[in-house]
């Protein structure tokens, strides 16, 4: 178990989410999901998209944005917010065992207040004229990288 948590600001697809929820569950990690989803996210959805793996995962829900960025900052975490925005390769980034991974929408990103209010940023590196790899995927580059660096080490 890791103190390490990737966090889904408001996420557009129920499989994306549930393929999330299996990695946490399987390499330890705790997810939160900033409301409101793009889709229902009802424990039968979630265990679809999931399969049994829903059941062993550390999963908080956060009703707004606001919600979740108090509790962050009650829990004196750093906010670490994946963008193809950023200029950081999250490869040259020093991660800390108590990181939150922010990842946004599939659809849209996550909006300026929340990139503002992000401690870091950081990017995964794509050839010319890509607009983005999916956001398990990305999820699982960027914390496998994490993880390599503190859980694992």
């Amino acid at each position: 178990m890791t103190d390490l948590r990737i966090a889904l600001y408001q996420p557009d697809i129920a499989g994306n989410t549930g393929t999330i929820l299996r990695l946490a569950a399987c390499l330890g990690f705790a997810v939160d999901i900033i409301e409101p989803a793009g889709f229902d996210i009802s424990d039968r959805n979630l265990k679809r998209a999931g399969m049994d793996y829903i059941a062993s995962a550390a999963l908080t829900r956060h009703i707004t944005w606001g919600h979740f960025d108090t509790w962050r900052q009650t829990t004196n975490r750093r906010l670490v917010l994946a963008s193809t925005k950023a200029s950081g390769r999250y490869t040259d980034f020093a991660f800390r065992p108590d990181d939150i991974l922010l990842f946004g929408r599939e659809s849209a990103g996550v909006p300026d207040n929340v990139h503002d209010r992000s401690d870091a940023r950081i990017l995964i590196p794509m050839v010319e004229g890509q607009r983005s790899i999916n956001v398990a995927v990305s999820a699982a580059m960027i914390v496998g990288e994490a993880m390599r660096q503190t859980a694992w080490s």
